[in-house]
């Protein structure tokens, strides 16, 4: 079973690129290559094994392809073009042409004096001879799509640090809408200046004259301005509702990116909890940029255009309202700091409130079998009383500058109109009676945004705090270089260790300490010790979880550390003492990122596990479906789910961490007696505490206080190392004198 075959909604066996002929292969396999192959001109190696396809696609789309692409650290752009403008591309890298049927090829020349472009074979290496195509023959097959490649040279979105900056790049990149919107705003601006104009003309004019054909041309007039009025507003909050849900994606798709790149030693120090709630709150930062500050400086247009028409009617006036809105705004900064230091403690105190009731669901099994729902309340509710004590701090700091603003604000709304009454008793050629209805209809729609950015400010505190907190764990360092850069060389097995030391974050002893050995190629290897020896820590280092270790750890002569992360992932197979299934049914679980892989490979990976029995004798077979914690199969199922999960990828090296430990005697029967089957042709690395399940081992790697004290067959080990020895007769006391040490076997054991 090839990898390489077995990308989604692709099947067919291959092999080594360069050998397969295109009869054998299917048209999303050959597009994949063409990708592959006008990359690596840009020196990114990809493999096509880290494609995932969108659902319902025979063969992946341009987008699809750019998606991947921009994933593994390129630029790529998909576009249509016509043949007239393909031609002239003589100075372009390698672009990819899409065919009709699903497949693709290279391009890599063209000459527009013969009217012709030379593609390659995408299956061929880059120094086969590529083949000159007209325009007739190009048109029967091409669809016109092309897809552009580069490498990406500066810091991408998706490795900037995340801060405000960001963000509103993000809002930025939607420029056409920010154009569009700005437009609108502006042009109704203008027109909000029209009804009250027509209204001081309707009192100056046509209460004082009774002019009724006066009143009938301007009622005509406002008529038309409100339709414009109604049918840009609706386009305005069209334009921003795109524009929100655009960003809205955009941001969503980054995180959930950023947050899956983080490495698994920093979910380990975290609590679930504490880290969801702080993502979460990069949520609000968006509701801000794209709600209340989008709105204020949209309504700042207004201002803009207004404002100076105010002072045209009374500057008296205009100074007043403007005066206010600015001992608003420092009123506002005053208290600035205070409330953004209460309000600090009161998310502190969510997010630990939020913990405690993800802790409480994800034990709930746990909760329930030791009755220990009145612990977890009153917990609860001392959390509870914290937040509830720092939101009314929160209440009260912030009610403070509300009530000094407030008399502020009455006064642009009322106190305003009673100076220009004033104003027009006293000097009735300052401000006429016309003049000041017109002011306060202009004057309330200037003061709003001014007392409303103003008022931002105070929100600005709570947005800066939340995206305080989603930096805290978004910014933190990323396997995101790690897994799409790095060799990708053909997994064999062979495993050196030399003089490799690594020291646990926050512990000042070594968990391996100078480990030397290696094992050739398809060796069955045992890792045995007392607890806190350092065996877990060795299968860590090979899954490449950690890589801060000094030494040398290779993987078939190459440093593990240069090794494309994903690519050396895939290649392994891994099962834990307490395996993970996804939401499901039993066949997405064994096919858990590797949807293409066929029924007859879910059966055959089944098989191998000793699970195809258990399986089949379900109502719904292979579409049985897993609930949420596996509640509803059993613990040794699920371990060889898991088996099947790790063999279906056919990898040249296994790791097993404690996988049998769990299992009741027939589970674990089961599955060594599969162990010995699966073993064969592959590496396999079994971590285990209990010796006699590791017997058969070709070589037993006895571990102690993070150091290797010895490392041979069962047999040997038995007369050489006393540590061994004493694990041996610690676990076989009762077998003393009935059977000769060593003549267990795996299958034995588990009878």
């Amino acid at each position: 079973m090839n990898q390489t075959d077995h990308v989604p909604d692709v099947s067919g066996p291959s092999s080594e690129p360069g050998h397969e002929s295109a009869s054998r292969l299917s048209p999303a396999i050959i597009r994949l290559r063409a990708v592959v192959a006008a990359a690596r001109f840009h020196g990114l190696e990809l493999d096509i094994r880290d494609f995932a396809a969108e659902p319902g696609e025979e063969s992946p789309s341009p987008a699809t392809l750019v998606r991947w692409l921009e994933e593994q650290g390129a630029v790529a752009k998909g576009m249509r073009i016509k043949w007239r403008y393909l031609v002239k591309m003589t100075n372009s890298p390698p672009i990819v042409l899409m065919f009709r049927d699903g497949s693709a090829a290279v391009m890599v020349a063209a000459e527009p004096g013969k009217g012709v472009v030379w593609l390659r074979d995408p299956l061929k290496d880059d120094a086969a001879a590529p083949v000159p195509v007209d325009e007739l023959r190009l048109s029967r097959i091409w669809t016109g799509d092309v897809l552009l490649i580069k490498r990406r040279r500066d810091q991408s979105e998706a490795d900037a640090p995340i801060n405000l900056t960001w963000l509103a790049k993000m809002v930025l990149r939607e420029k056409r809408s920010l154009r569009d919107i700005a437009i609108a705003s502006m042009t109704l601006s203008i027109l909000q200046i029209f009804p009250p104009l027509v209204v001081m003309q309707v009192i100056d004019r046509v209460v004082n004259y009774k002019s009724m054909s006066t009143l009938i041309s301007i009622s005509g007039i406002i008529v038309v301005f409100s339709v414009y009025e109604v049918l840009l507003s609706y386009g305005r909050r069209e334009l921003s509702m795109v524009l929100t849900t655009r960003v809205d994606s955009r941001i969503s798709l980054h995180v959930f990116s950023r947050l899956v790149s983080l490495p698994l030693e920093y979910f380990e120090r975290q609590q679930a909890g504490n880290i969801l709630g702080r993502v979460m709150a990069i949520y609000r930062v968006r509701d801000f940029l794209t709600g209340k500050l989008m709105s204020t400086f949209l309504d700042l247009f207004t201002l803009v255009v207004i404002l100076p028409f105010l002072f045209y009617l009374s500057s008296t006036l205009a100074w007043m309202t403007v005066a206010a809105a600015g001992c608003i705004g420092l009123i506002v900064v005053i208290f600035m700091g205070p409330v953004a230091r209460v309000m600090t403690a009161q998310m502190q105190a969510e997010r630990e409130r939020g913990a405690i009731l993800y802790e409480t669901v994800a034990g709930i099994r746990t909760l329930k079998t030791l009755a220990l729902e009145n612990m977890r309340k009153q917990i609860w509710d001392e959390s509870t009383a914290l937040v509830i004590r720092w939101k009314l701090a929160v209440g009260r700091m912030s009610n403070w500058p509300q009530t000094l603003v407030m008399p502020l604000d009455l006064f642009i709304n009322r106190g305003i109109i009673m100076i220009g009454a004033y104003l027009a008793l006293v000097s009735p050629s300052s401000v006429g009676a016309g003049g000041l209805v017109a002011f306060m209809m202009l004057g309330n729609r200037v003061a709003s945004p001014l007392v409303g950015f103003a008022k931002l400010l105070d929100d600005f505190n709570e947005v800066m705090t939340s995206l305080g907190e989603a930096a805290s764990v978004l910014n933190q360092p990323t396997e995101t270089k790690a897994l799409t850069t790095g060799m990708r060389p053909v997994i064999k097995g062979a495993l050196s260790f030399d003089g490799v030391d690594f020291t646990y974050p926050g512990s000042t002893s070594k968990a391996l300490n100078d480990v030397n050995f290696e094992v050739p190629a398809g060796t069955m290897l045992g890792l045995v010790g007392r607890s806190g020896s350092g065996k877990s820590t060795i299968t860590r280092l090979l899954q490449g979880v950690s890589r801060s270790y000094s030494g040398y750890l290779k993987l078939d002569g190459i440093d593990l550390r240069e090794i494309n992360l994903t690519h050396l992932r895939r290649s392994f197979g891994v099962v834990l003492q307490d395996n993970f299934l996804f939401r499901g049914t039993i066949r997405e679980n064994i096919t858990a990122g590797r949807p293409g892989y066929t029924i007859d490979d879910v059966v055959r990976a089944a098989r191998m596990a000793g699970a195809e029995e258990f399986i089949e004798r379900m109502p719904a077979g292979y579409e049985t479906f897993i609930e949420e914690g596996s509640t509803n199969i059993s613990g040794g199922q699920r371990q060889r789910l898991a088996i099947a999960r790790a063999v279906i990828t056919d990898p040249k090296l296994m790791i097993l961490d404690e996988a049998t430990s769990a299992l009741d005697p027939e589970s674990e029967a089961l599955v060594n007696a599969n162990l010995e089957r699966i073993g064969k042709g592959r590496t396999m690395v079994i971590v285990s505490h209990r010796l006699s399940s590791l017997v058969n081992c070709d070589q037993i790697c006895v571990m102690d206080h993070g150091s290797v004290a010895d490392i041979a067959p069962h047999d040997v080990l038995l007369e050489r190392c006393d540590i061994y020895r004493t694990l041996w007769m610690q676990q076989n006391r009762h077998t003393e004198g009935k059977a000769k040490p060593g003549s267990s076997s795996l299958v034995a054991e588990g009878e």
